[in-house]
């Protein structure tokens, strides 16, 4: 028997992306589809476990690999406690707050009950990597200026940490001696700055910041209170506008930046309008995150689906290359990214976090 594979496991509301990977390659890849006549026989996320596991084993029997040749198996982390980030060790107090759903319910906290349950079937050990519940926020950073609501961490830590490893990895750097800005650019915008390798600060992605493909980020917060009380529109329609129906949708009917590049090019003067704004707010976040470091920033990395349009980095360079150099690495790749964080372990890189030691319960 030889364990070779790493089984890298991330849940979303309709399918399940499932990999092996042997050492850094990833050696097969399926994005597992949940019909929405399976799932709503279950009433709670949680409830979708044992269905989605059996996939998964289906799924890895059905490529021509065993179960015993797994040496660990790592999932997509879901909406736990605060934490700090790193690779945690899934551990039973872990499972008890991903089922209740502590911060919220997720497709996404399936991927630690999963993970753990297959691996406790191999005696291997099972791993999360930087779920969303990331927190490590300085205290300042909390006030928000209104004492009944708190400034809260929401980003994309997963990316945001995994690709700024990876920069400073490839200069010679280490990532937790060093200083940076990462700015996620998908769906929603993330702008973090990472002191040493912790992210001190986020624009949270739903709500602040800049607009993105889909999301409003900041507006003025006088004119929204006056939308929400003109009784023209219900609390689902205003949540909908400002995820769903904000940004380039709202302004240009797609979210799809290609789509508005290509309108920019036959000369459509509204689309390079907005598309540069997103732009401008961009590079702006980037500007107010560098005043969170005061300045000592090794450099600017610019990731996430947005960054493989150069429309868009050509524009954001000249307004922040002025900070520190700026680095573009698009896409965003979670399942190499899970896979990572599980190899710094296997590897000795890294000492596992325990759930219960880094959160107060």
């Amino acid at each position: 028997m030889s364990r070779v594979y790493i089984l890298v496991i991330n849940p979303g509301s309709t399918s399940t992306k499932v990999a092996l990977f042997k050492g850094c390659e990833n050696v097969i890849q399926k994005n597992l589809i949940h019909s929405s006549k399976e799932l709503e026989k279950y009433e709670k996320v949680s409830d979708q476990f044992e269905f989605r596991k059996k996939m998964i084993v289906d799924w890895i029997k059905q490529e021509g690999y065993k179960m015993d040749d797994l040496i660990a198996v790592v999932g997509r982390g879901g909406l736990l406690r605060p934490m700090p980030g790193g690779t945690y060790r899934v551990t039973d107090k872990m499972i008890e707050d991903l089922k209740i759903g502590i911060q919220g319910e997720h497709a996404s906290n399936l991927g630690g009950i999963i993970a753990k349950a297959i691996a406790d079937e191999q005696n291997i050990e099972s791993f999360i990597v930087d779920p969303v519940a990331v927190d490590e926020f300085e205290d300042i950073a909390r006030i928000s200026g209104m004492p009944e609501i708190e400034r809260k961490s929401l980003g994309h830590a997963l990316n945001i940490k995994a690709v700024g490893r990876r920069v400073a990895n490839r200069l010679g750097k280490k990532f937790e001696d060093i200083n940076m800005i990462v700015a996620h650019l998908g769906g929603g915008i993330s702008v973090a700055p990472l002191r040493k390798g912790k992210s001190i600060d986020y624009n949270n992605a739903n709500e602040m910041g800049p607009f993105s493909p889909e999301r409003t980020g900041g507006v003025p917060v006088g004119d929204l209170v006056k939308m929400c009380f003109s009784g023209k529109y219900t609390y689902e329609e205003i949540k909908s506008k400002i995820r769903g129906k904000g940004g380039l949708v709202g302004y240009l009917g797609t979210n799809d930046a290609r789509e508005v590049v290509k309108r920019i090019e036959t000369g459509d003067k509204k689309a390079k309008l907005v598309f540069e704004a997103m732009g401008y707010q961009i590079a702006k976040e980037i500007g107010s995150m560098a005043t969170v470091l005061k300045g000592d920033v090794e450099f600017i990395v610019i990731t996430g689906g947005l960054a493989y349009s150069e429309y868009l980095t050509n524009y954001i360079k000249p307004m922040i290359d002025f900070i520190a150099p700026v680095i573009i690495e698009p896409g965003e790749d979670e399942m190499r990214a899970l896979n990572e964080g599980a190899l710094r372990v296997i590897n000795k890189e890294e000492t596992p976090k325990i759930y219960e030691n880094e959160v107060k319960l």
